[in-house]
């Protein structure tokens, strides 16, 4: 495999696993996916390959990152004000020119409560905005 591609048994395609796409198709998503602050960010790896990507939905179950590079992500680290978050994924979808949707496959055990904390706080800044909208 060259670098810059994955290899096709990695990819799904899915109108479900995309935020501008979910009108078109019900969601198999088993965990509900949370817009975070645009400030968070996750350094990725696999082999030679590492980038520092944008995060633009995060669940418990994975997250869509923004990244020009389709490579295979390997290990995933954040650094949010829970603490240090250290985590196994696997892309389980490709959005051309965009990024990369990643399933979780595994997350330290004394990482899971600093996960669960974000999701808490992102999921309760995004309840906050939807009231202040609402009230508008």
């Amino acid at each position: 495999m060259s670098a810059g591609q994955i290899p096709s048994d990695m990819l799904i395609a899915a109108a479900h696993g995309s935020p501008r796409l979910k009108g078109r198709q019900p969601s198999r998503r088993l965990a509900l996916r949370t817009a975070p602050p645009s400030d968070l960010w996750v350094y990725w790896h696999y082999e030679r390959h590492g980038d520092l990507s944008r995060v633009h939905d995060l669940s418990i179950g994975g997250l869509l990152i923004e990244t020009p590079e389709a490579v295979p992500v390997g290990e995933l680290n954040f650094l949010a004000q829970e603490g240090h978050i250290g985590a196994k994924a696997v892309v389980r979808h490709l959005e051309p020119a965009f990024g990369l949707g990643l399933k979780f496959t595994a997350i330290r055990a004394e990482d899971r409560p600093r996960l669960a904390a974000l999701l808490t706080r992102i999921r309760a800044a995004s309840q906050r905005r939807d009231q202040s909208k609402q009230s508008d």
